[in-house]
């Protein structure tokens, strides 16, 4: 049996062309893209100042928008789960980004919301040409779709 290895294979990216199981080259493949992402992500947000993660705290806070959020709402919510949210939230309060307020009814807790510089960046990183779309210009619509269904059913 041949196999084709195209440039951009998981086997020519890592410099490793058997596997044990197309398993195992799967999960290879998947944490070697998700790292890949995670670069492209890091450099889309660098001329900003915010990282990705301080980018998902924003876009949590936003979608709550009006509404107060607590830190451990923010943590359940972050793609990253070993995120340090608390370190997050002090940068992106640092920067102007969200607001830290003791809630009125509980004093240990904290309420958290987006300020307008914070919505004001996000509005300008959603009008950016989409570089989701560029990465993902080989792939058709259906094809991302049967994607995000393989992909959750990885995660049952």
């Amino acid at each position: 049996m041949i196999v084709y290895i195209c440039e951009m294979s998981i086997e020519v990216a890592i410099k490793q062309y058997k596997f044990n199981n197309d398993f195992e080259k799967a999960v290879i493949n998947i944490l070697y893209t998700a790292s890949w992402l995670e670069g492209q992500n890091i450099q889309r947000f660098k001329p900003y100042g915010i990282s990705p993660q301080q980018f998902n705290v924003l876009r949590i806070l936003r979608g709550a928008s009006p509404n107060p959020v607590r830190l451990t709402d923010i943590t359940e919510r972050m793609i990253d789960k070993n995120s340090n949210a608390t370190r997050l939230v002090e940068k992106l309060r640092q920067k102007g980004f969200l607001k830290r307020d003791v809630c009125k009814n509980n004093r240990r807790q904290v309420d958290i919301t987006i300020t307008p510089n914070g919505l004001s960046l996000l509005n300008e990183l959603d009008i950016l040409p989409s570089e989701w779309s560029k990465i993902f210009k080989g792939i058709k619509k259906e094809e991302a779709k049967q994607l995000n269904v393989i992909l959750d059913k990885i995660r049952e």
